[in-house]
């Protein structure tokens, strides 16, 4: 009976080798197209009316917490700007998201940031999809999960450019850094997640850790050795009737080494710097396509270390600096149904004590903005935002208020597979 069973499967096998044989070519070529990851772009552009001219906007800036916050700005070769940083048309980013399972294992995702002065891999990172035990890691170039809007790529805000203190504190990308990251969603009835990540430390507002070089290359102030900031966070969400709840805490901490030589005062920091956060969100539900969503989150950073006044050769004096500085934005956003959404917004840094050399200087710290946006979706793959700022937080160089006004149109639209948004 074994010898027939043999006997039949050699048969079978020769006879299925033979079909294959006889087959076309298209029928015997690996399909390719089953292992096309999904592919999708997004494009953003926008019309934009300030109230401030371009020479004089790139200018402006928060005494003692930032500068350059507003329009375009040369680094050496390259063009820095914010989101709809020129007055008229502004080709904001064209987004290139490509993402897709590995392995039974892995998954993959890059996003590619195309503008008219090159391309920049925003995220570029794998995600493991088998540890179990409520464990997910990842590795590569990501946003931070630090806060709640952090982790969102620009496309997903609400408002077209990024609340003020985030953006004042870490820069227009936020935390968005080399590194690994490790969360574990606890086994609760609720939503718990408690997360880890060590990151390259980078950040070009807050963070950073490149020595400061003479003309020779020669260290003048050293750096900190990478990866030398430290993130942490917990978050929760639960449900009642129509209403969701997000809730988070945030911390970050990490040292600084932050470039400034190119300022009037050319000055250099190196200390070490912490970074608190806590975030709320309240999503209630009044049918299918219609809900109010309130948003808000607070910052706080302390800093501490040595500002170097310095020249291209070297250090002209030192200064021992402390800066304990806050602040919050809070937004309310009504879906009115498929196509129609209105928001408000409110931002303030309301807290900039600084103290030099132990004498507390007495800075400014009355930053405050206000927004305000109607939006329309023709479709899922499109929308058209036109949004109001009016933003009394800028200071000139002369440490005179100034009051801008801008009125903002936007496109965004998306073709491709895009994965869905976490909430």
């Amino acid at each position: 009976m074994k010898k027939i069973l043999l006997l039949s499967a050699l048969c079978a096998t020769f006879m299925y080798a033979d079909v294959a044989v006889l087959l076309p070519e298209e029928k015997r070529t690996f399909n390719q197209s089953k292992y096309i990851p999904d592919i999708s772009a997004v494009v953003d552009f926008s019309y934009v009316d300030n109230s401030v001219n371009n020479d004089e906007i790139g200018h402006l800036g928060l005494p003692g917490i930032a500068h350059g916050l507003l329009g375009e700005h040369k680094d050496g070769d390259k063009t820095d700007s914010t989101y709809n940083a020129k007055e008229g048309f502004n080709l904001n980013y064209v987004e290139l998201i490509l993402s897709s399972n590995a392995d039974p294992f892995f998954s993959v995702d890059a996003v590619l940031h195309f503008s008219q002065y090159g391309v920049d891999i925003e995220e570029a990172y794998f995600t493991s999809t088998a540890l179990g035990n409520g464990l997910r890691a990842r590795g590569g170039k990501l946003l931070s999960n630090f806060g709640y809007q952090n982790a969102q790529h620009h496309h997903y805000w609400d408002f077209g450019d990024m609340p003020l203190v985030f953006e004042s504190f870490l820069g227009t990308h936020g935390i968005n850094e080399l590194g690994a990251q490790l969360q574990w969603t606890a086994p609760t009835p609720f939503y718990l997640m408690a997360g880890l990540e060590v990151l390259q430390g980078e950040n070009e507002k807050m963070f950073g850790n490149e020595s400061y070089k003479d003309a020779d290359g020669e260290a003048i102030i050293q750096g900190a050795s990478a990866p030398s900031l430290y993130v942490g966070y917990l978050k929760t969400s639960f449900d009642f009737d129509y209403t969701t709840v997000f809730a988070g805490v945030s911390y970050a901490q990490g040292d600084s080494l932050l470039n400034h030589s190119d300022d009037d005062v050319p000055n250099v920091f190196s200390g070490e710097s912490r970074l608190y956060g806590a975030d709320l969100v309240v999503l209630h539900s009044f049918d299918s396509y219609s809900s109010i969503k309130w948003q808000s989150e607070w910052l706080s950073r302390e800093m501490d270390g040595v500002q170097y006044d310095v020249n291209s050769t070297s250090i002209t004096g030192t200064l021992n600096i402390e800066k304990r500085q806050s602040g919050l934005y809070s937004q309310l956003v009504y879906t009115h149904d498929r196509n129609w959404k209105f928001g408000i917004r409110y931002d303030t840094i309301y807290q900039n004590d600084i103290k030099e050399d132990g004498a507390d200087i007495n800075e400014v710290n009355n930053f405050h903005k206000y927004s305000a946006m109607v939006e329309y979706h023709p479709s899922e793959f499109s929308r058209f935002r036109l949004q109001y700022n009016k933003n009394d937080a800028m200071y000139n160089e002369d440490g005179n208020k100034q009051s801008i006004n801008t009125i903002m149109l936007q496109a965004n639209i998306a073709i491709g597979a895009h994965s869905a948004h976490s909430f």
